[in-house]
């Protein structure tokens, strides 16, 4: 059987009810070839019990410990005076959450792991700092989660990695990476419905989140914690990485933006989420799904961070 619903203007859901766990194989979307709706094609395929509850994050408990970004969380030390900065990579989507599906069939959510694993090696081959990956593989983190992986790890910076999508009739002209930073106001519209089109990935997995999340105190959280210096230091992370990527992948009209992003909701660390680019667009598409692209990505990320943690030492000396 299955069940649907509309949770707000423009959002709705659909429940699918099996006779036994199953996974997703395949799924795409296409513009109807009459009129303005789209279709969506979905292959089912049976599997287990526990590959069916792992995939959905059901039942998941954080390891003990962890040595490589194979592993779902990595645990962090209690800091000390002498630690390493704690660096938190947060590749969204994942699991039954496949995120933006672009041209070719390229998921969001694959495309963003691929590129948040290497940034973690190459950080980890610096020495310089402690990684945490809010996943390491394809299973889905509510945003709540990712949150809380980040304040338990007491983290120093928090990069989420995505990809962006548009309507098929501005595809081939839109394109480009943009750095977010949170703010209650969105910068501009598009920034705002960027923000709630990610925000929705819990309603997409089923969770539901309706329970008082928008009320006063988050908002006097979100006002709070943009006069502290986290967003002063937030804003800092993204121009300089902004600047690093300018050199090495095309950005968009304005790639530095801002919105009310939930998982930038974090008054302990800075915070930004990175929008690497647009998986409908076919040009862009094709690029990112290339090693020199993904390499180059991964190195701008990892060069922005060093610069930014250079500075910061160089100050508190």
């Amino acid at each position: 059987a299955f069940r649907y619903g509309q949770f707000d203007e423009g959002k709705a859901r659909i429940v699918l009810d099996t006779t036994g766990p199953i996974a997703i194989a395949k799924a795409a979307m296409t513009n109807a070839r009459s009129g303005p709706g789209v279709v969506l094609t979905i292959e089912l395929k049976s599997t287990d019990a526990a590959a069916f509850g792992d995939g959905t994050g059901g039942g998941r408990k954080p390891p003990a410990t962890a040595e490589s970004p194979t592993d779902h969380v990595t645990p962090a030390l209690p800091k000390r005076a002498t630690a390493k900065p704690i660096i938190v990579i947060d590749p969204g989507h994942g699991g039954i959450d496949p995120g933006a599906v672009g041209a070719a069939n390229l998921l969001e959510k694959d495309l963003v792991l691929t590129v948040s694993r290497r940034v973690w090696e190459l950080l980890e081959q610096s020495g310089r700092y402690d990684i945490v990956m809010t996943r390491a593989r394809d299973v889905f983190v509510s945003l709540s989660e990712r949150l809380k992986i980040s304040r338990q790890a007491g983290a120093d910076l928090f990069i989420s990695i995505h990809a962006d999508s548009i309507e098929q009739a501005y595809a081939q002209s839109i394109k480009g990476a943009t750095v977010y930073t949170l703010s209650e106001r969105a910068s501009d519209a598009e920034a705002r419905a960027i923000a709630e089109k990610e925000n929705a990935s819990d309603l997409i997995a089923g969770l539901d989140v309706a329970g008082g999340e928008e009320n006063d105190d988050v908002k006097n959280i979100l006002l709070d914690l943009m006069k502290r210096e986290t967003a002063n230091f937030s804003a800092e992370f993204s121009r300089t990485l902004v600047a690093k990527l300018k050199s090495n992948i095309s950005l968009s009209r304005d790639p530095e933006r801002a919105a009310a992003f939930k998982v930038l909701r974090q008054t302990h660390a800075p915070s930004v989420l990175v929008e690497l680019g647009y998986v409908s667009n076919p040009d862009e598409s094709r690029q990112m799904q290339s090693a020199r692209w993904q390499e180059k990505v991964a190195k701008s990320i990892v060069t922005a961070v060093d610069t930014y943690f250079s500075k910061r030492a160089s100050v508190s000396r």
